[in-house]
Formats: C-alpha cells, structure tokens, sequence
C-alpha cells in the first residue's frame, strides 16, 4: 500500500531518543558483550548506531538525538557520536537494563524538561537498520502528526518474509492523515500464522519504533499503571494512587548526576521501575495507539541471515573480507583478518574473527545465542571482549601470552592520555612503533619518539599520553607474576574512572 504524505504538516519539536543497550548475542562472534552489534559496521560505512543517528538527522524538525545506554558503553557510545559530529547529542546512562518502558518515561520526562509538554519523543533501537531514509522520513512525518494530535504512534512494518522472531500489528480503520487505528497486537506466531499474516495486508510486523507527545506518553503511563495494584504506589496528592514507573523513573531523573559529558540516572531510585516493556505498560492498554505504515527496507538485523540482503549475487552468496568461494550456493562469509575458503557447501554462514570461527546451518543462525550461553557458563572471555578492546582514550590488542609474559599492541588517540596508575604486580616494557609518546614515571616526564622504548618498574607510578594529531601505536611487553588487568590502580584519570 503507498504511503500518502500531506504536502504541508506541521508539529513541535521531534527528539529522537535511541535505546543503545543489548548484547547482540545472535550475531556473536563479531558481536560482543562488551562491543554488541550496535556499535560494529555491518555491510555500510556507518555503524547501526551512527545509522541510526543520521537517519533521525534526516527527519525534519528534530533537536539534537538523546541516547539511553548502559555505563560500561559509555565512551564507545560519545566516540561514534563525535565522528559523525554529533557532539551536541545527550547520552544518559541506565544504572541497569528495566526493558523499554522505563527507557521511554525517562525519554519523556527529559523531553518534557528540555522541550516543553508538547514535544514528541521518536523512540528508536540503535541496532537497526533502514534502507530507504526517504521513505523513513515520510512515514516519519505522518507519525509526528498523528502524535500532535494525542496518539501515541507506532510504526507497521511492511513484512518481507513470514518472520516467527517479530511481534504484528494489525491495522485498523483510517484516521484520515495517512494514519490507522491500531486494531491489535499479536505476539510472535508459529511458521504457519505468520505466513497467513504476510499474506494479508492488514498485519505488519511490530518493529518497535514509537512517536508520541511526552505529555500524552506521561499521562497514559500514570492512568494505566495506578489501575494496576501492582504497579502503583500511593500519592502525596488527593488524586489517589500514581505510577510507580513514573515515580521510580521521576526520582532517577531528578537525581541524576552530571559525569563528563553524560547524565547518570540515580541507581537506586531507578532499580525500583518496574521492568516491563512499552508494549506492555502502555502500548497494548491505551485507546490512543495509532499505526503508520513504513515500507523502508526496515531490518533489525537480529541474525546473521541479514547478510542475505546485502548482496547481488546470482548464486545467494555474500562475502566480505578476504573471502573464496567454490562451487557454493547461498553461504555468507564475512572474515575479519584471515583467508577463508569454502568448497561446494551450501546454506551455511561463517564468521571468523581473530579469537573465534562461527560455522553454522543458515536455518539455525538464531540459535547462535545458545553458544554465547554456554561460554557465559563456562567463563570464557570470548563471550564478554574481542581481542581490540576499546578504552575512551583508544584501544589495546593482546598479541601474546605467556608464563609471567603479556605483549600488546597499544593505540592511543590524538591529544588522549590513559590514567596516572601503577601495578602490584607486573613491570612494563613500551616500545614506540609510531608517533610521539610523553611518558610519566615517578614524577619525571620525557618524550619517546619512534623506535624508542623506555622500562615502567613494577611499583612505580606512570601514565602515557600522546601529545601529538596523529595516533600512538606502541608495544608493550608486561612482565611479572599476575597480570590481569585489574592490577590497576589509579591516581589520576580524566575518564573519571575508578
């Protein structure tokens, strides 16, 4: 069905607000607990975060995006924003993951305190992707309409594939404006129901992509929430009972704390919001819920059968990196450093890494998450960190290991320094690869240029900086009896970090 757009709309101001959590689990072994999917570069220039952002950019009337995420993603988070210059971006940081409905009231109230009662929150996943801006601008703006209005808008997806993984929505009778009236939601369906509901065109898959007025949102939380016993708590006001998302989310805002550049919502005020998703909480219960349609080649890029779409070829293969392929039919390869071959398989993805070969049947990619669970169990790092880890002032990669040895590969970024720290229990040897390093070590301070090296003692006090435009790479061997990397101890960080 063609989406119609009104020549002339007009709205208050649109904040996007990008959910940035979750652990990609399904696309391991490129997605990490400590990088997960939304921060890696899949089939584009751009991360699915970056994407995300421009493609907010891209609608018109918008302030500058809000980006909701955990602690321990932080830096990853304020970097890929500084490189598509988005520094004026607010990140604020969940002390815990309470699903999406607390997500959203901490976007309205902030929307509401920045923006006035009227402005529209457009709630977001920054892991997925879109492939027709155009058109997700379009129905973007019919959204933002509908929402100026009093609806709380959600997004239909056009259905490409009979998909068991997403929930649907049924559309309704139509508002007038391009819009529908939500007639349903249906959870995720077997084989046989979802292809029944693709064959229709009245179902559409529930991507989770919501606009709505922050006093809407606001008031249709507090009414649905204080009828439920459970999830209400007793007001200082004669209006009776209130929110207990509300109040949770209201006391985590209010006493959220600066730290840098990000707003750290209270821990303890927001570990008592309910955990429940916006479906729930508000979605499925109010009679404001409005549908738009969107066909833009949306994709949550949940497994790694996304890759299908991404290539031409006649026979279904997809390869990225240093890939052969013989004699195969519809395998996906994507290699990140070495030579991978395949000869006369199909249906199959591989995924090779450094640390790490994904071999797996292209109908059971979504069991992936399977495997991370059982290295979860079993403590192996591969599930947690890849082997670059990034740090706010550049990244590290473990190139051997040893009895009492460690070599790295460190990269410091232009004008960045790591803290003024010591070790108990290991010495440090740096060997300048390229660059200028200004190096600290028991309170004398002296530059290192390339081929240089210079001894940190085991005990003593030092801190690397790069000094110059251009990136720091150096060598470092650590010698000693531990050397796991929680024998730091810090004097000094501009990080703020413990």
């Amino acid at each position: 069905m063609a989406l119609e757009v009104p020549a002339a709309m007009t709205h208050p101001i649109i904040v996007p607000v990008i959910l940035a959590g979750g652990s990609g689990t399904r696309l391991w072994p490129l997605s990490r607990e400590a990088w997960p999917k939304q921060f890696l570069k899949i089939g584009g220039d751009y991360t699915l975060l970056q994407s995300t952002v421009l493609r907010a950019r891209a609608v018109e009337l918008t302030a500058p995006p809000v980006v909701i995420c955990g602690d321990a993603h932080r830096f990853i988070v304020a970097e890929q924003l500084r490189a598509i210059g988005s520094a004026g971006a607010t990140i604020i940081l969940e002390p815990q993951g309470r699903n999406t409905a607390p997500a959203a009231a901490i976007a309205a109230l902030h929307a509401r305190q920045q923006h006035g009662d009227d402005a529209l929150v457009f709630l977001m996943s920054a892991d997925h992707a879109v492939d027709d801006v155009p058109a997700f601008c379009a129905a973007a703006r019919i959204a933002a309409q509908t929402a100026a209005d009093g609806r709380l808008t959600v997004f239909g997806i056009k259905p490409s594939r009979a998909e068991t993984g997403y929930g649907y929505l049924k559309r309704g009778a139509p508002l007038g404006n391009g819009a529908f009236e939500l007639a349903e939601f249906v959870e995720k369906p077997d084989r046989q129901r979802a292809e029944a509901f693709v064959a229709q065109d009245s179902y559409a898959w529930n991507g989770g992509l919501f606009l709505f007025s922050a006093r809407v949102f606001l008031e249709e939380l507090a009414r649905i929430e204080s009828a439920l016993p459970d999830r209400s708590v007793p007001s200082t006001q004669d209006s009776g009972n209130t929110s207990a998302t509300l109040v949770a989310c209201g006391a985590a805002l209010s006493a959220a704390k600066r730290d840098l550049d990000f707003i750290r919502l209270d821990a303890e005020a927001f570990s008592r919001a309910p955990e429940d998703s916006i479906d729930y909480a508000v979605m499925e219960r109010t009679d404001k819920a409005a549908y738009v349609p969107m066909d833009a080649g949306w994709d949550d890029v949940g497994a790694w059968t996304y890759l299908s779409k991404l290539t031409q070829s006649p026979d279904g293969n997809y390869a990225q990196g240093d890939v052969m392929l013989e004699a195969c039919r519809n395998v996906l390869v994507h290699a990140e450093g070495r030579l991978v071959g395949a000869l006369g398989v199909d249906d199959l993805v591989i995924v090779e890494t450094q640390d790490a070969v994904l071999v797996a049947r292209r109908d059971r990619v979504q069991d992936v998450r399977r495997l991370v669970a059982r290295l979860r169990e079993q403590g192996r790092p591969e599930a947690v960190v890849h082997p670059v880890v990034h740090r706010p002032w550049g990244s590290y990669e473990t190139v051997a290991t040893g009895p009492r040895f460690q070599v790295k590969r460190i990269v410091v970024k232009a004008e960045s320094k790591l803290s003024l720290q010591m070790h108990h229990h290991r010495a440090e040897h740096w060997i300048v690869v390229c660059g200028t390093a200004k190096v600290t070590c028991e309170g004398r301070e002296f530059l290192l240029s390339e081929n240089q090296s210079t001894y940190i003692p085991l005990g003593a006090a030092h801190r690397l900086e790069n000094p110059g435009q251009m990136p720091l790479e150096l060598i470092e061997v650590q010698s000693g009896a531990y050397l796991g990397e929680d024998d730091i101890v810090r004097f000094d960080d501009a990080y703020g970090r413990a």
